[in-house]
């Protein structure tokens, strides 16, 4: 199955590296011009020049930081005005980790804007032109922990499942004009997030960062941590035509991580 995304422009956040770039990679190979969005402007011009290109895409990059959400509304606002966006990847740095006694108020509140407040509001701005156009593609990238709350994880255990929750309002008021929403369950992926967060891990647990990487590679039934262009396949393949049907889904990639079902 050929997936073609030619003539497509995407916008994918926290892509200079991992997940997010992963899915900037595979979306690129399969045709559609990709923005991507980071807070390194050196390393976002090395990468958009790195970036596949044989349908002659025209790849750009918008610097943000989806911490400052002042600032990033206006760089938004601006850029959205100026460009036809057809696939939207929300995407943002991790909040910091930590248990529900670790943290105050403000915590959840910086949280709630990185997480929920940016994604609604780029969202919002994207989705009149997607249904004026009659198609469009919202995926957002969120965490197997909406299910089963990861203990070390509260602040993106409780916002990430906000936004599923909004996802799925938003895909039953948008379907009909060929807009869908979809929403990824992530698992553990070999990103830096990941090795920063077995650093944290290995202190508190006072083992070894190979004994964490171990450890978590055996809760996953194929024992290995995901790789970040098999994330962009299932982006990519979510973003084009053959995915039409599949709207308000939560879709988790984990390896099998996930006990539920």
């Amino acid at each position: 199955m050929k997936i073609d995304l030619s003539g497509k422009n995407a916008l994918i956040g926290g892509s200079s590296k991992g997940i997010g770039l992963g899915i900037a990679k595979q979306l690129a190979e399969s045709g559609a011009s990709v923005c991507l969005m980071a807070r390194n402007e050196t390393k976002l011009k090395e990468l958009i020049l790195k970036l596949p290109s044989s349908e002659n895409q025209n790849h750009d990059y918008l610097v943000v930081d989806f911490s400052s959400f002042d600032r990033f509304k206006i760089i938004i606002e601006e850029y959205v005005d100026n460009n036809r966006i057809d696939i939207l990847i929300n995407n943002t740095q991790g909040p910091p980790a930590g248990n529900s006694l670790s943290k105050d108020i403000e915590s959840y509140q910086e949280a709630f804007d990185l997480l929920f407040k940016s994604v609604v509001y780029t969202t919002s701005l994207i989705v009149p032109k997607m249904l004026k156009n009659k198609w469009g593609r919202i995926i957002n990238v969120t965490s197997v922990s909406v299910k089963e709350p990861l203990n070390y994880l509260v602040l993106s255990n409780s916002i990430r499942s906000a936004v599923v929750a909004w996802a799925k309002s938003l895909s039953v008021d948008v379907g009909k004009d060929g807009v869908t929403v979809n929403s990824i369950l992530t698992g553990y992926f070999d990103t830096e997030r990941i090795k920063d967060l077995n650093k944290e891990k290995s202190k508190s647990l006072n083992i070894s960062e190979d004994e964490v990487l171990e450890k978590m590679k055996s809760l996953v039934p194929i024992n290995r941590l995901g790789k970040t262009e098999e994330y962009g396949y299932l982006v990519s393949f979510l973003s084009s035509d053959k995915a039409a049907y599949i709207n308000g889904a939560s879709i988790p990639i984990d390896g099998g991580l996930l006990k539920s079902y």
